[in-house]
């Protein structure tokens, strides 16, 4: 077996393997250009292995044969899109099945509901309702953690170097708890028991299932199983106590718990909200900031933005609105940042791209890291320019993607409010300054991040 330490597989290769491996074999690529197997029983992995992350696999793929592609994962074929002319032909905006939520229950050994239509847009409303809801019934909350962190960086000498990662990290465990499961969270203490089982069990997505290492591991296995089960009972609990209180504080399992569902569609979905949300959370602020630190024009013009819409008054929720090219930065972020590198489709029935014919039940891989930095739909694609989204068809194609407007994730949704309003606080106050000589190495995982700690400085504005 390859030896899979070397390598954070991205979760795409997780999905691969739980589904491909349902249908039959078939070694016809249906003649779209790619690379034939390396190996006859790995197929390609060795190949990706070698790249470092699937997301820099298809980088190389796509430059060496163009926008459609395929290679092989053990014996299956997998096809790869990469431009927004050949994802325009496959994306389906009526599909409501979530690639990321399949991939999770998978690697959380759930069950996939096998929802129809119906169902699937029933359950997509009580998320959309329960992003909603909770971020107005808590913005207070919201609000007053990002003070906390803002009073804590005052404190700080301008010389001190801040771990940006690790507080950011703290910051989005804070408010996801509280703003998806409740006051329980307002002891920190509990917070922290949630953050060590989360970590536990994160760090196994991707990492141990592949390759059956987490099952060879009699103490990792364990671990992983004694986090899940923690998490889980944690969950429990708070769904028995929201069905039978009256509660003022709106959370987002109150969307779920008044739904139509069962007690273990409800404790799913919020264990997979849960999960997702507190790590693009926590890399979505850590990038943005990130990039203000290296753009010193940036971080002005977002810095007036905020002063013209609140002046000296206080944040609110409908003032937050407004901030539009506060958005246009959190939008750059994702995309220069690839947030998220790799998306996905089962292919349904048989389909056409180009020329190409995509045959039934094989995985379509959309490699959105690469659509992201196509020179051709992203001038300067390297440059961190939120005025790109100025162009409104530049938004359009970023909704396309999902990264905005109706196909946009409820994690990422959630994210982008949070951010919004930390950004607010803190740049209304702060410089943010970027450390001399730190060079920051992308990770591509299931959500990208920093190989190393990032650090920044501050100073104060008044």
């Amino acid at each position: 077996m390859l030896d899979f330490a070397i390598f954070a597989v991205t979760f795409l290769l997780t999905l691969v393997a739980a589904v491909l491996y349902l249908y039959p074999a078939s070694r016809q690529a249906a003649g779209i250009p790619g690379i034939t197997p390396t190996e006859e029983k790995d197929g390609n992995l060795p190949d990706i292995v070698n790249s470092g992350s699937l997301h820099e696999f298809l980088v190389n793929l796509h430059e060496r044969y163009g926008p459609v592609v395929s290679f092989w994962f053990g014996r299956r074929l997998v096809v790869s899109l990469g431009t927004v002319d050949v994802l325009k032909q496959h994306i389906n905006p009526n599909k409501t099945s979530d690639p990321f939520e399949t991939m999770l229950k998978s690697l959380l050994r759930y069950q996939s509901s096998g929802a129809n239509v119906s169902e699937n847009h029933t359950r997509k409303k009580l998320y959309e309702s329960g992003v909603t809801n909770s971020l107005q019934s808590n913005f207070a909350l919201l609000l007053k953690l990002s003070e906390e962190l803002l009073d804590k960086w005052l404190s700080y000498p301008e010389s001190q170097h801040v771990p940006l990662g690790q507080h950011m990290l703290g910051f989005a465990m804070k408010s996801v708890t509280q703003m998806v499961m409740g006051s329980t969270f307002e002891d920190d203490q509990e917070v922290i028991h949630f953050q060590k089982n989360h970590g536990t069990v994160w760090s196994e997505i991707g990492k141990g299932f592949l390759d059956g290492s987490l099952d060879k591991s009699t103490t990792r296995k364990k671990q992983y199983e004694d986090a899940l089960r923690q998490l889980e009972s944690i969950l429990k609990k708070i769904i028995k106590e929201r069905k039978g209180g009256n509660f003022g504080q709106h959370i987002f399992i109150d969307s779920l718990v008044h739904g139509n569902l069962n007690d273990q569609q409800i404790l799913e979905d919020s264990m997979i909200f849960s999960l997702a949300s507190c790590v693009i959370t926590a890399k979505l602020c850590t990038w943005a900031i990130c990039f203000l630190t290296t753009s010193e024009e940036v971080q002005k013009k977002l810095y007036e933005e905020i002063d013209q819409v609140f002046g000296k008054d206080r944040i609110t929720p409908e003032k937050i609105e407004q901030l539009r090219y506060c958005r246009q930065v959190l939008c750059e972020t994702v995309r220069t940042a690839k947030l998220t590198p790799v998306s996905a489709r089962l292919q349904d029935i048989e389909g056409k791209i180009d020329k190409f014919i995509i045959p039934r039940e094989t995985l379509v891989l959309y490699a959105l890291g690469v659509v992201l930095q196509d020179p051709s739909t992203w001038p300067s694609p390297h440059k961190f320019d939120p005025d790109r989204f100025d162009d409104e068809s530049m938004m359009k194609t970023f909704s396309l993607l999902g990264f905005s407007g109706t196909q946009e994730c409820p994690e990422l949704r959630f994210a982008y409010m949070v951010t919004t309003v930390l950004l607010s606080v803190l740049v209304r106050r702060l410089h943010l300054l970027s450390v001399e000589g730190q060079l920051i190495e992308t990770k591509y995982e299931l959500v990208t991040s920093s190989k190393e700690e990032a650090w920044i400085t501050v100073s104060k504005r008044y």
